[in-house]
């Protein structure tokens, strides 16, 4: 047997763990080329290991799956091809949120994908298959509910195919995600990076390293029961908080301060307006908060503002907010008389 160092590589992605409920379980399926015997192992969150068969002339690909157990879902997260003269490549893919087990973006934030390709040749008498790879960039939309789960990946849109020569890193950013769909800001999907041999005689075109990104949709939210420049002269009124598409490990929640709105206000937490989405998919969640549960906290008569924000690993950002008055003052108008 030959140890794969490449194998250890795949396994360590997800060291990254979760902190969320799901429970995951991990697996690496070698084939061997050009026999297309398969062998499965079984394999820890980090680590490394000897592959199960020996590697053949035409090379072995390594497929890294994790099992989401609730529901019942596989997710191939990475996929390596090992081979005599074919050179070794490696994408990573990066976001500014670093929580997830699988990486994830926003619709409306930027990612990296970095490519580094080694043992690249150039003399007249090697193979062409030692010569250059392919980068390849695919997109799939979940449609405007989707998860990925059961999702058929063939269907994914070639987006761009390059070649590459050199050996050595690039890194490529992305502002925006390229995921297809009309509401930009709703978008839900995937990209995929991956880098391919090139087919010889020994072994098909083959797939050297892979990687993807889930895009997820930006939240919003509505507040209703108040509306803007309202007069209020009683109690508060009852809160509905509407919020769709919260992003996964996000925290939602509404805060009131006095004065007109002004972005990166931090006012006191309306209770019962909390809310936090642990699950590793987009939630949609509705609160209702009564009026005495805010009451308290508008002690004077004035202007006041509500917001509903969401904490995200991108940062705060504000959903929704309304600004209304208050005037509870009591006026009595009479005449006061004596007699003498």
């Amino acid at each position: 047997m030959k140890t794969s160092h490449l194998l250890g590589f795949a396994v360590s992605l997800l060291a990254t763990g979760t902190s969320y409920s799901q429970t995951y379980s991990n697996f690496i399926r070698q084939t061997q080329y050009p026999s297309g015997v398969q062998w499965d192992a079984t394999v820890a969150a980090t680590g490394s290991q000897l592959s199960a068969l020996a590697i053949d002339p035409g090379g072995a690909k390594f497929d890294l799956w994790t099992v989401l157990s609730t529901p019942l879902t596989n997710y191939l997260l990475s996929s390596v091809y090992v081979g005599t003269y074919i050179p070794v490549a490696s994408v990573t893919v990066a976001s500014a949120d670093t929580t997830g087990i699988i990486p994830r973006t926003r619709a409306d934030k930027p990612f990296t994908v970095t490519i580094t390709v080694s043992g690249l040749r150039s003399g007249a008498t090697d193979p062409e298959p030692s010569k250059s790879v392919k980068f390849l960039r695919h997109v799939q939309s979940y449609g405007a509910t989707g998860t990925g789960i059961n999702l058929d990946r063939t269907q994914a849109t070639l987006l761009t195919q390059s070649s590459i020569t050199t050996n050595g890193s690039q890194t490529f950013t992305y502002a925006l995600t390229s995921v297809p769909g009309a509401n930009r800001a709703k978008v839900r999907g995937e990209e995929r990076f991956s880098i391919y041999s090139l087919e010889d005689y020994q072994a098909p075109e083959s797939q050297i390293d892979s990687k993807f990104i889930q895009v997820w949709p930006v939240t919003d939210a509505a507040i209703a029961g108040i509306a803007t420049n309202d007069l209020i002269k009683t109690t508060m009124p009852q809160l509905t908080l509407t919020h769709n598409d919260i992003y996964p490990g996000g925290t939602v929640y509404t805060q009131i301060y006095k004065g007109n709105p002004v972005l990166g206000t931090t006012g006191t937490v309306i209770e019962g307006s909390s809310w936090v989405n642990t699950s590793e998919l987009p939630e949609s969640k509705t609160l209702v908060v009564p009026g005495g549960k805010y009451d308290r906290l508008v002690e004077t008569d004035g202007r006041y503002t509500i917001e509903t924000l969401i904490s995200t690993p991108f940062g705060i950002d504000r959903l929704a907010y309304v600004s209304f008055d208050v005037n509870r003052m009591i006026e009595v108008n009479g005449t006061f008389t004596t007699i003498e």
